[in-house]
């Protein structure tokens, strides 16, 4: 058995009130800021690079807004949930998600190669396409109700092997719980609240290793041609579009 495998044992056996403690210890209130669905930099209103305020992506990467200098926000977004968001706005596939920008190079026509995995999608200034902002500048996420489990569970981790870390490396920890870069942790939450998001937390990492090993299972070495991109999901090699690689 190898080391996926055993890691989602290990998630599959995750005790959730053991997670809903590590989390009421730690604390957490979403204060609706909106960093963890924004680019790193901000943007301004004609689509340039701002120089103060900025937010911070999902999970770090090294690609760039094609319109701003900001590192795009870039959360992992799963095949199922692609078509979850789409059913719920009528969306084309290409309105939910990206291919994962890692691994892919600049060439004359645009990003080519292959990669792995999906992100949501973004807009111009590299900020999450379903994130919108009121008057005041508060934040909220316009499919909230089909939002995917990474965003369900930030800024929450599980310190398993195979599970994504947003953020990068975490701030605070306590126990199986890590919590990454966020303003609102340490504040009070309810029980019921942390009792929510610690289910939410083992699902998305059962969910993030059942993907891990699906890719891997189903990985086909392909060689796109100049200016293609390949996306290897648990479903296997796709294009862009979220159709079947032949």
């Amino acid at each position: 058995m190898d080391s996926l495998e055993t890691e989602l044992q290990r998630a599959r056996a995750l005790d959730e009130s053991e997670l809903a403690d590590a989390i009421e210890a730690i604390g957490f209130e979403c204060t609706r800021c909106g960093a963890c669905c924004k680019a790193e930099s901000a943007c301004g209103e004609d689509g340039e690079s701002a120089d103060e305020g900025g937010g911070a992506v999902v999970s770090d990467g090294n690609a760039e807004s094609a319109e701003t200098d900001a590192e795009p926000h870039t959360a992992t977004v799963f095949p199922d949930e692609i078509r979850r968001l789409q059913a719920a706005g009528e969306y084309d596939f290409r309105d939910v998600a990206r291919p994962m920008p890692y691994g892919l190079a600049d060439g004359p026509d645009g990003p080519e190669g292959e990669t792995f995995e999906w992100a949501l999608q973004t807009d111009d200034c590299g900020d999450c396409t379903f994130y919108a902002e009121d008057d005041e500048g508060t934040g909220a996420c316009t499919v909230h109700g089909d939002r995917p489990l990474i965003c369900r569970t930030y800024p929450f981790s599980v310190a398993l092997g195979g599970t994504s870390q947003p953020m990068g490396e975490a701030v605070d920890e306590e126990g199986m719980v890590r919590a990454h870069e966020c303003e609102g942790l340490g504040r009070d939450i309810s029980r019921a609240d942390a009792e929510e998001l610690a289910a939410a937390l083992k699902e998305r990492a059962v969910r993030e290793l059942e993907e891990a090993i699906g890719v891997r299972d189903n990985y086909r070495p392909v060689d796109p041609s100049a200016g293609q991109v390949v996306v290897h999901d648990s479903e296997g090699a796709k294009r862009p579009d979220g159709s079947a690689y032949e």
